[in-house]
């Protein structure tokens, strides 16, 4: 008998542990996919309002890059390939696309963790109001390429961003620097490090005094919405590993010579003006923290996914905000 309830109560035992196992499952993969459905949506919202032009930045970047075109017809071709971020064509909306392709292949993740910081990452990138924010980087490049006849958006003058910052003119297309949509640090034999522009943006080294190199811009670059604002939500783990391994050579390389070397995102520069509550409300550069394994210098990517699974989606509310101008 005695036996016979031993055995009883370890049955018991064994459905109790398998009861509380199966309530403890992992819910980060239901997560993901959640998000990355969502993404999806918000992906197809940003199109029509791209085609519609219902968001006031990317109205506003046609419409400098074409009355620019006439004053400076030289630089038709630089300005076309600017213009394409006012719609699909372009490098922002192209690289969000990828990223959410390459979003749903576990293989391209350090772990689970990463790819759930990836999911969320997307998932706030693809917002109507912080999409029309990152549209203030290559809408204001065409504003200082006016030469102040056109008014920057989102940002205070140039003049005003070089004296808070003391930062360097790097000339035209300064904005864009360090932004993975446009190129990529490439380091030379003697370890030193320059900004290479994808394509067409190649035609800014051709208006610009020198080549850009990390160890100079890290020190003295001025203010932009992707390096201060949104480099966390628009870089994928790849391209923040790439960041980092630049920042670790040079480093390396001042270490060398005795020297210190700080990430060009140890702290975050001023000039945002007028930006959308939800740029407003995103940690600075150098305050975010570290997401699943992937880390960058002075500023660590990472995911503020809530614990509250109702995963709630703006797109109506931000739209009514953007269309306003906000």
């Amino acid at each position: 008998m005695a036996g016979m309830l031993r055995h009883v109560l370890t049955s018991l035992l064994f459905v109790a542990l398998a009861l509380s196992l199966t309530g403890c499952g992992d819910d980060r993969p239901d997560k993901i996919a959640k998000y990355q459905q969502l993404t999806e949506q918000r992906l197809a919202t940003l199109s029509s309002m791209l085609d519609t032009g219902q968001l006031r930045n990317a109205n506003l970047l046609s419409q400098y890059s074409a009355l620019l075109k006439q004053q400076k017809p030289d630089l038709s071709s630089l300005l076309d390939e600017l213009a394409k971020d006012a719609g699909t064509q372009g490098p922002m909306y192209s690289s969000l696309k990828r990223r959410l392709a390459e979003s749903k292949d576990a293989t391209n993740f350090a772990d689970i963790d990463q790819q759930l910081a990836e999911a969320e990452n997307l998932y706030q990138a693809t917002d109507p109001s912080l999409y029309n924010d990152m549209l203030s980087d290559p809408l204001n490049v065409v504003a200082d390429m006016s030469e102040g006849k056109l008014a920057r958006v989102n940002a205070i003058s140039r003049e005003a961003a070089a004296l808070a910052n003391n930062a360097e003119d790097f000339g035209p297309g300064s904005q864009l620097v360090g932004n993975p949509a446009y190129g990529n640090w490439q380091t030379d034999s003697s370890g030193t490090s320059f900004w290479a522009w994808y394509g067409m943006y190649a035609m800014f080294s051709n208006i610009v005094n020198r080549p850009i190199s990390y160890d100079r811009w890290s020190g003295k670059r001025g203010y932009s919405y992707y390096n201060d604002v949104g480099r966390y939500r628009y870089t994928s783990p790849k391209q923040a590993d790439a960041q980092t391994k630049t920042f670790e050579q040079t480093k390396k390389r001042f270490e060398s010579q005795g020297k210190r070397f700080d990430s060009p995102y140890a702290k975050a520069r001023s000039g945002a003006s007028a930006l959308s509550r939800e740029s407003a409300a995103l940690p600075k550069a150098n305050t975010t923290t570290k997401a699943g394994s992937t880390a960058n210098a002075g500023g660590k990517f990472r995911s503020n996914y809530s614990k509250d699974s109702s995963f709630r989606n703006s797109s109506h509310r931000t739209t009514r905000s953007v269309r306003r101008g906000k």
